[in-house]
């Protein structure tokens, strides 16, 4: 009776620690995946400016780039 006893807490500790790595992904790692995906879809969709290397002679990371009236910047590609 006693390893029955020992094997159940085993078990609830395991499910419990399954729950909170579920809660921790879900409420902080899951919605940062979510709006990078979005971000880079909405990125290859765009119709983005050119790099004017004159005004930024150090070069250009991002650039203004529009997709459905909405702007905004996305990494320099060349």
């Amino acid at each position: 009776m006693k390893e029955t006893t020992s094997e159940l807490n085993l078990t609830i500790v395991v499910v419990m620690a399954v729950a909170g790595f579920m809660a921790f992904f879900y409420t902080l790692i899951w919605p940062m995946l979510r709006n990078n995906i979005s971000a880079n879809t909405k990125c290859q969709a765009a119709v983005c400016e050119k790099c004017d290397t004159s005004a930024n002679p150090n070069g250009c990371s991002t650039v203004p780039c529009h997709y459905k009236g909405e702007t905004f910047n996305c990494v320099w590609k060349g």
